[in-house]
């Protein structure tokens, strides 16, 4: 498996535009109710995924509960949903993000705590000039996975551990003291290997990061206390309230899309190098205003950036072969609190609105097939132009 590119301190502050609480209520399974997994799946090949996903570590098909937060309530303010597109995160992002109390904090401030028995089966360090952080992998069962990634530093056992032999295999008890975070948000996901997310048109695009197509709903494998704890602090307030990362319609805009010739998700050797995302393009809702329309470039004026789709027609979910070419107008976006005034992304505040703010530039697509969309941008050029192709325009496929 790859290693997750931490966030960088800046982005982590763009990161914060994203904040709030809601406090409702959402159906939750019990051992009478179970997850029940998608319809073709059979119990030999998720065991299989599941195998590949811990190195075959993981052991048996249990549906275990979690009941633990995986830091203390009053240590986090909020819970970032999946889906956000920011920087070189192109695509909607498969985590979520505890956000510390007091972000601008001491690097290790924070404890991190397992959500549920499991055992640990890989740390994957990210180390830098001036320190390392570490990226977690938790398996419940072949099925049952959960992760952590951005943790500070880990616990003295975890790291005794960890230090005699690298390739590691530790039993661990929920409620147990992993680690600890601080300066920045702690990344978190549930993977199910009976769960192929359906938004996805083709899912060998995702072999380098084989895990995103497993990606679920957390609120659904918690506790009934413990999905209460965790609604107090989530901020998106639309179904799916835990945010989504699948929005691929086969023959239509909306969606991930990749640069020809460059393996899917993965890349080419080269752009790796560059950038692992450099070659992504995503148009997708945005992960708190579902509906308003991000457009999101791996490549924009040799940039990692995002823009908000000012005026959505046509509905990029109806955009098909035989809507010709299509453009839309870019611009940069400032979140609001529900008094209008602009919010800082730093304080609390519950579902934060979107307003637009200055023209950045135009786009035209043009789906040539089901599958292949051609592309091409004009930075600080407005839509109102008689804009056309040009001969470099560049075609993504899925």
């Amino acid at each position: 498996m790859s290693k997750k590119k931490g966030f960088s301190f800046l982005v982590i502050i763009l990161v914060l535009a994203i904040l709030g609480a809601v406090f409702f209520s959402v159906s939750y399974f019990s051992t009478e109710n179970p997850i029940q997994p998608q319809a073709n799946w059979s119990t030999e090949d998720a065991k299989k995924r599941g195998q590949r996903l811990s190195n075959n570590k993981c052991q048996g098909m249990e549906i275990r509960k979690m009941g633990t937060l995986p830091m203390k309530y009053e240590d986090f303010s909020m819970i970032i949903p999946y889906g956000l597109v920011v920087g070189d995160h192109v695509t909607p992002i498969d985590h979520q993000y505890f956000s510390p109390t007091i972000f601008h904090s001491p690097r290790d401030k924070y404890e991190v705590y397992a959500m549920a028995d499991a055992r640990l089966i890989s740390i994957e360090p990210r180390v830098k000039p001036e320190y390392t952080e570490y990226r977690l992998v938790f398996t419940i069962s072949c099925r049952l996975f959960y992760y952590y990634d951005l943790v500070t530093s880990l616990a003295p056992e975890i790291k005794a551990e960890y230090d005699k032999q690298r390739d590691v295999d530790i039993p661990i008890k929920e409620g147990q003291l992993i680690g600890r975070i601080g300066g920045q948000t702690l990344d978190f996901a549930v993977w199910d290997t009976t769960i192929i997310l359906s938004g996805f048109v083709d899912p060998k695009n995702y072999e380098e990061e084989m895990w995103k197509i497993h990606t679920v709903d957390p609120l659904e494998y918690y506790t009934k206390e413990l999905k209460e704890l965790a609604l107090s602090k989530y901020i998106r307030t639309t179904h799916p309230v835990s945010g989504k990362i699948d929005y691929d319609i086969d023959g239509r805009l909306i969606g991930n899309w990749f640069l020809e010739g460059t393996n899917g998700y993965q890349g080419t050797k080269k752009q790796k190098i560059e950038g692992y995302s450099k070659t992504h393009l995503a148009i997708v809702p945005n992960h708190l205003a579902p509906t308003f329309y991000i457009a999101s470039f791996g490549d924009y004026d040799n940039q990692f950036k995002q823009f908000l789709i000012t005026d959505v027609i046509p509905d990029p979910k109806e955009v098909g072969v035989n809507s010709g070419i299509v453009k839309y107008e870019l611009s940069d976006f400032q979140y609001t609190k529900k008094d209008g005034s602009n919010w800082d992304y730093l304080s609390f505040t519950q579902d934060p609105k979107i307003k637009p703010a200055r023209s950045k530039g135009c786009v035209l697509f043009q789906l040539l097939t089901d599958r292949k969309l051609k592309v091409e941008t004009f930075p600080n050029q407005s839509c109102s132009r008689n804009l056309e192709f040009s001969n470099q325009a560049p075609t993504y496929y899925r």
